[in-house]
């Protein structure tokens, strides 16, 4: 008896079935961006250019995604997860950083490559309180157009378009 059940064991272990790699029907829209990636982009015209790092993975037996990202080899980061929540029936994420500040927020997925997320934030030292963004997936990148609530007024979109990347989120 003892036999069969250590063969059932790692029959179990053993078997890629039973470590599913699927994602919860509600995340389906965000496995193409599954994996590493990395933007370069300007804050202002006179600074130097910023490089983000940023990694999407499944989490939690393919019931959330969980993302890190960090700026600069580290000078900032984050990490969020995504999920769906039954009782509110709709896609759900929390950010938290390292400049300790936090988010909050829903995702609407608009089609098959895009979604849209709307975010209440916490903490912020610069007066921002909502952030609002449309992320696009097309030909093995995605663009993020971002607008920040800052001071009572909408900021001008600001787009960073992502590639595929071999960098590594480093957190200090």
């Amino acid at each position: 008896m003892n036999a069969l059940r250590w063969g059932l064991c790692l029959i179990c272990i053993y078997n890629p079935l039973a470590w599913s790699a699927d994602l919860a029907k509600e995340l389906k829209a965000f496995a193409p961006y599954l994996g590493t990636w990395e933007a370069s982009f300007r804050v202002s015209a006179d600074a130097p250019a910023v490089q983000d790092v940023s990694r999407w993975e499944r989490a939690l037996n393919g019931t959330a995604i969980r993302t890190l990202h960090s700026i600069n080899n580290g000078d900032y980061g984050g990490e969020s997860l995504i999920f769906w929540d039954k009782q509110k029936q709709s896609l759900v994420f929390y950010y938290f950083t390292t400049a300790g500040f936090y988010t909050s927020g829903r995702i609407e997925v608009i089609n098959d490559s895009e979604f849209a997320a709307y975010e209440q934030v916490v903490g912020n030292q610069d007066g921002i309180t909502q952030v609002k963004s449309t992320s696009r997936f097309k030909a093995g990148q995605f663009s993020v157009a971002t607008e920040y609530f800052k001071q009572g007024k909408w900021t001008s979109p600001q787009t960073r378009v992502y590639k595929p990347s071999h960098q590594t989120v480093v957190f200090k």
